[in-house]
């Protein structure tokens, strides 16, 4: 039965390091953890996976349910994290104890059809890509959710890829699914934790291309994902709805804000201010909307104050940015996109209706 572990360095292994370490970040994920951690025992590179499942200090059980699940695999092992430390310091820490030559961080509500990983692989190394995204379907059927991040849109609101059939160059990474080198993803800092979650995968896909890498697609690898579209009110009916909450957009704006203040150069800093623009008037309409003031203050204003007062670690980030830039913002314009992000918010709110907005 796996280990549980909290905190212990890795320690050396005579064993050969695996190709991939799959990192499954958990909390509270009961429901979808035997169906994800099934996918990946089938997968057709099993033997050359190192999976470790980080649990986030769930109090339903799963951590112990992981164990459970990944008993009989060598494997497999659980660590168990002292508190819920969001998804980028619960990767962080996780890829810490990793060994494969490839992370993969896993979304727990996820499963994977068996030569994902294998395709995945295969055309990260033919593409000499620094890291990679499989195609994302929806949890139950064969439709596309996500084929990775094409850019940015003239507001610096990441702007989506088409889906296609051949691998190619993307600007971002699925965060639910995100194959990184582990030697890059240490040199690059990791997922920046003051995220805590939500627009991390676009901040260290930007760095990635800052720092001279390549970040590919791979639609033959084919993984299916829950995501906040595929829930319902009771977490597992077939209505599709959207969700979001206070905190969540605070999150998101905030760190969509701050990736762009972060890695911008000079030229793109415009981004910011467009950006900014964008979220006051968005914020109006939305009060038209949600008719709640608790929500405006708490998405909108406090996320533009919350970037104020992280301004010390933006500048830190930009002073080690500048240390790693090998492409300016001049040679980033090829990423900028007429396509606008907001869009694509629209479709899915002509396909699911307008979010459930929770407080929390």
């Amino acid at each position: 039965m796996p280990d549980f572990t909290v905190n212990a360095p890795v320690k050396p292994n005579a064993q050969p390091a695996p190709a991939i370490s799959v990192i499954v970040l958990n909390y509270n994920g009961a429901p979808w953890l035997e169906r994800c951690l099934g996918s990946l025992r089938a997968q057709t590179i099993f033997d050359q996976l190192e999976v470790i499942v980080a649990d986030n200090n769930s109090p339903d059980g799963s951590a112990t349910l992981a164990a459970e699940l990944m008993r009989d695999w060598p494997n497999g092992r659980v660590i168990q994290h002292e508190a819920n430390l969001g998804y980028c310091e619960g990767n962080n820490r996780a890829a810490a104890h990793a060994r494969g030559r490839y992370l993969f961080f896993l979304n727990n509500d996820t499963w994977l059809e068996p030569d994902c990983l294998e395709v995945l692989l295969s055309t990260a190394g033919r593409m000499n890509a620094q890291a990679g995204t499989p195609l994302m379907l929806n949890y139950d059927e064969d439709t596309v959710q996500s084929a990775g991040g094409a850019g940015f849109d003239l507001f610096g609101f990441m702007s989506l890829e088409r889906p296609h059939d051949s691998p190619k160059e993307v600007f971002v990474a699925g965060g639910c699914s995100y194959l990184v080198l582990r030697d890059w993803f240490e040199r690059l800092g990791g997922f920046d934790a003051v995220f805590y979650m939500y627009a991390d995968e676009y901040d260290l896909s930007w760095r990635i291309w800052l720092a001279g890498g390549r970040i590919v697609s791979a639609p033959a690898a084919r993984l299916h994902h829950r995501g906040a579209a595929n829930e319902t009110s009771r977490g597992h009916g077939q209505k599709l709805i959207q969700q979001t909450s206070d905190d969540k957009r605070f999150l998101s704006n905030r760190n969509t804000l701050l990736t762009i203040l972060k890695n911008s150069q000079h030229v793109l800093l415009v981004l910011a201010g467009l950006q900014v623009l964008a979220l006051a008037l968005e914020a109006f309409l939305t009060l038209l909307l949600v008719r709640r003031w608790s929500f405006l203050r708490r998405a909108y204003f406090e996320a533009l104050r919350d970037c104020w007062r992280l301004r010390a670690h933006v500048r830190a980030a930009r002073t080690s940015i500048r240390r790693l830039r090998r492409r300016s913002d001049w040679q980033m314009l090829r990423f900028l996109r007429w396509r606008l992000n907001r869009w694509d918010e629209l479709r899915r709110f002509a396909r699911y209706g307008l979010p459930k907005v929770n407080q929390t």
